[in-house]
């Protein structure tokens, strides 16, 4: 019996193995809108036999985008939009999911195969907002520090962003604190220097991220499940360790998150993460069992015993693929082959299974 190929409950909902097919730009977007790439992109994982299928980061407010390009959800048109995709994703038996994300300082870029160069106004680029006035990196423009009215509207358009994503059709909400993007810059004292309530102490850098996750497991339909993804490590002395996520991740398991999406990295283009097969694994096996929380691996996990061994073995409750799913959209098709499971293979595929 198959651990990885097992099925995983949480709250009310049953999602069909313990592969998940991780958030990843597709920087095709226009105005924000999801299009015919994103329901093939996201429709063929689903066909291919993910557990859960989740969005890539989708902006609550068109200033959180990363690049002008990226997909958001911060009007009803862009969730009419996602209301398809969803369907499709559910129709093939997986879990639609949806990331939400705000990029702050890290904004206003441009598109990866285009160098990721920082935009101005003159070309398609706008003003970046963050914990500090701190520019992500020489080059980069300075952001503008947020204000407590700032904090409040940005509260607000996640709540808003999870409401619509609800009536979208998702099953599961994550909150994007990773990856040096603006919740994660709220918790990092490398990237927050502020002197107000919302800096300073870890309990402090903490207080407004686990305010914006209160109110979207507020608003997220009960029976259903809230994912939080964060960078349990800046990988950088004087910043944001293990100790600092267990602790945060005890603080969000009060407010009722599911589960922990376990990365790191991401803030300060210096870092030196020791890159490397399941190099990540250890922060989602050390917060599963230091706070009894379900967490997902993630992080160069590109064989089909690899996974299997982290399910079995407790390192955490599912893996989260993203490289190897864009190589191939096929792989829980094939790795349950590998493994020897009886997987079900969609019937107009049949033909080719043997």
């Amino acid at each position: 019996m198959s651990r990885l190929f097992s099925p995983l409950t949480l709250r009310e909902l049953r999602i069909r193995n313990r592969i998940f097919v991780s958030p990843m730009c597709q920087y095709s977007s226009r105005d924000g809108m999801p299009s015919d790439w994103h329901l093939v992109h996201l429709g063929s994982r689903a066909v291919g036999g993910a557990g859960l299928v989740m969005v890539e980061a989708s902006a609550v407010t068109a200033q959180g985008r990363i690049t002008p390009d990226d997909s958001g959800i911060w009007n009803a048109e862009q969730a009419d939009a996602f209301a398809p995709i969803a369907r499709f994703i559910r129709e093939q038996g997986a879990v639609a999911a949806i990331q939400i994300a705000h990029a702050g300082r890290k904004a206003s870029t441009d598109l990866p195969w285009k160098g990721s160069t920082p935009l101005d106004s003159a070309n398609r680029g706008w003003q970046t907002i963050a914990p500090s006035p701190l520019p992500f990196a020489p080059g980069h423009t300075t952001p503008r520090e947020a204000s407590a009215h700032d904090l409040e509207t940005i509260l607000g358009q996640f709540a808003m962003a999870a409401r619509r994503g609800a009536d979208a059709g998702f099953q599961v909400v994550e909150l994007h604190m990773a990856h040096g993007y603006l919740l994660h810059e709220f918790l990092s004292p490398l990237t927050n220097r502020r002197e107000d309530e919302f800096g300073g102490s870890r309990e402090n850098r903490m207080r407004f991220p686990l305010r914006v996750a209160k109110v979207v497991r507020e608003i997220w339909p009960e029976h259903l499940p809230v994912f939080v993804r964060i960078s349990a490590s800046d990988w950088m002395e004087g910043g944001w360790g293990l100790d600092d996520s267990l602790e945060l991740a005890r603080q969000l398991k009060a407010l009722g998150i599911d589960l922990i999406d376990c990365s790191s990295g991401g803030l300060v283009p210096e870092a030196q993460p020791p890159f490397g097969p399941g190099f990540q694994t250890p922060f989602a096996s050390a917060i599963r069992k230091e706070v009894g929380l379900s967490t997902g691996a993630v992080g160069f996990i590109t064989d089909a015993a690899q996974a299997e061994q982290i399910i079995a073995t407790g390192l955490a409750d599912a893996v989260f693929l993203a490289r190897q799913m864009l190589r191939d959209p096929y792989w829980p098709l094939h790795a349950a082959n590998a493994l020897g499971v009886d997987l079900t293979w969609p019937v107009q595929y049949q033909r080719a299974r043997t």
